[in-house]
């Protein structure tokens, strides 16, 4: 007894240990050098930072863009939930999957997605040129905010359809029944009844968006050009490009400012939007289209997500274009052209780096995220600054991690930057907290009735866990582990900045191709990008099929 207790006290160590080497450590390494080196305090970087015009102006750009990425999000994403929520039709599952694929897409294969679609060689411009004979494409986007803006409502729409989605379809339907029987219209009661229940929800996957759009490196570094450069894009040429490290320390410790403070008024907001979880059976009060106005909404929606995800299925189309027609040689091509890949590495061993990583991360995520669900979910206060600081991964900079990895670890005997370990440790850091956000609200929303009648039965809490709240918490776990291997899979900006020649992962890769000049290049990265789509979208049906009741903060 005195040995289970003492493992049962350690446990919960397990996961801040490693928060606080693999997060922290980097993080205040970050910390000493942006306001000193060599043990000498120095606020020089600081104060050149904010005594800077053109980085002022980064700061103050990134947060503008975030904000109007995030009006879009909303604008895109609101009248996608309420399909989801209230609405059955053939092919939702299918749909619903589809629809959640961009947003863990590496941000460099929505960015292509966009290209393959409205760039000069994009498939609307071709079209185009073809139907009205025009010697140059009418539409160029690239290097432009309005690519920035609407890559990131791609990017991000998902995130409110998701949320929202699943709080609505969870709430009580009695609640909007009796407003309707005390006499309010449909729009009285969506005001004063079902609004004011999902602003919670509305309100954090608002602010969960526009972190993600303030964080963002992917898209602006490939469709914004150096003109729209954001806090993420200037860290990384500071770092890769210009080797001014304390500057670098500097700006990434104004934006884990701004990601924490983001991060500490999303938990508390989410802790409102939390579903009693009484399993019973889904509600079948869904419509399938009653009125011919309703027809016209649900079917008008469901073809503007198919719109939305033009970029996606433009990028395939592209891939299988060769010039004479359509084929699968680019794709042949990836697992045949061994010399003239990047760095002499085949593409099979890259896609096969990327596996094994991936289900390296989903085995870390899975240990941590558990521990620390249950860590939450059992604290008699719910303290948002703990959620936060767990949460804090999912803010950071994916670019400002790998910068981290590489000031923290670079000298022995904890000199990791030649180890694949240090991919993973990356990888993992930024999947687990999808595991938490998979996890905690089926362990909040648990009815504690039914471990106190397991308890009063004579079962042992090791017994109540595993015949009450694995069998509740085992769907949860799956899609928590699917996230956490296709996060890992398309991680690219910490990967970018730490990864080796030898270990390197298809989001990687594709950004190399992209660098390279012809066109077989820029088909393998098309193929790769389908691929690595492909993986994805499989990984996410899934997720529909087993979750339940769409209970879940994704």
């Amino acid at each position: 007894m005195r040995g289970r207790l003492t493992a049962g006290r350690l446990l919960p160590l397990l996961p801040l240990a490693y928060i606080g080497v693999f997060l922290l450590y980097p993080l205040l390494a970050i910390l000493g050098r942006s306001l000193g080196d060599d043990g000498l305090f120095d606020l020089a970087p600081l104060r050149a930072l904010l005594g800077d015009p053109y980085y002022l102006g980064r700061i103050w750009f990134t947060v503008w863009q975030a904000l109007a990425s995030t009006a879009l999000t909303l604008l895109v994403g609101l009248p996608a939930a309420y399909l989801f929520a209230r609405y059955d039709f053939p092919g939702k599952t299918l749909l619903r999957a589809l629809s959640t694929v961009p947003f863990v897409m590496p941000t460099i294969v929505v960015a292509m997605g966009f290209i393959a679609l409205l760039g000069p060689r994009g498939l609307v411009n071709e079209l185009l040129m073809g139907l009205f004979g025009l010697d140059a494409p009418p539409i160029n986007i690239v290097n432009s905010l309005t690519a920035i803006l609407l890559a990131h409502a791609f990017y991000n729409y998902s995130i409110v359809v998701r949320v929202v989605s699943a709080f609505w379809t969870n709430l009580d339907p009695a609640l909007e029944e009796s407003a309707k029987m005390l006499g309010a219209g449909r729009l009285r009661t969506l005001r004063h009844v079902t609004l004011p229940l999902l602003l919670p929800a509305i309100a954090s996957s608002a602010l969960l968006a526009f972190t993600f759009s303030f964080t963002s490196f992917g898209v602006v570094l490939v469709l914004g050009g150096s003109q729209f450069a954001t806090l993420e894009v200037a860290i990384y040429e500071l770092t890769a490009k210009l080797f001014r490290l304390p500057l670098a320390g500097a700006l990434s410790v104004v934006q884990l400012v701004f990601t924490y403070l983001f991060l500490l008024l999303y938990t508390r907001l989410q802790a409102g939007s939390v579903s009693r979880l009484d399993l019973k059976p889904e509600r079948a009060g869904l419509s399938r289209g009653g009125s011919g106005g309703e027809r016209l909404f649900m079917w008008g929606m469901v073809a503007a997500l198919l719109l939305i995800l033009s970029p996606l299925g433009a990028l395939v189309e592209r891939a299988l274009s060769t010039g004479d027609g359509y084929s699968l040689a680019h794709f042949t091509g990836l697992f045949s052209n061994e010399r003239a890949s990047y760095f002499f590495l085949s593409p099979v061993t890259i896609v096969w780096n990327s596996l094994r990583f991936a289900l390296a991360t989903v085995a870390i995520s899975l240990i941590v995220g558990g521990i620390v669900s249950y860590l939450l979910a059992g604290a008699k206060r719910r303290t948002g600054a703990a959620d936060a600081l767990f949460m804090l991964p999912l803010g950071v900079s994916a670019v400002i991690l790998g910068y981290g990895f590489l000031v923290a670890f670079n000298r022995p005997p904890v000199d990791l930057r030649a180890s694949w370990a240090l991919l993973v440790v990356a990888h993992s850091l930024v999947a687990y907290p999808f595991v938490i956000r998979s996890i905690l609200p089926v362990l909040r929303g648990m009815n504690p009735n039914l471990r106190e009648a397991a308890a009063m039965l004579g079962a042992s809490p090791a017994r109540a866990f595993v015949h009450v709240d694995l069998p509740i918490v085992s769907r949860a776990l799956l899609v928590g582990a699917t996230f956490a291997f296709a996060i890992s899979m398309g991680e690219f900006g910490a990967s970018l900045l730490i990864v080796r020649p030898e270990h390197t992962t298809m989001p990687v890769a594709i950004f190399r191709f992209l660098s390279q000049p012809g066109g077989e290049k820029l088909g393998e990265a098309l193929a790769m990008s389908s691929l690595l789509m492909a993986v994805v979208a499989v990984g996410f049906v899934l997720i529909e099929r087993v979750r339940y009741r769409e209970v879940g903060s994704f």
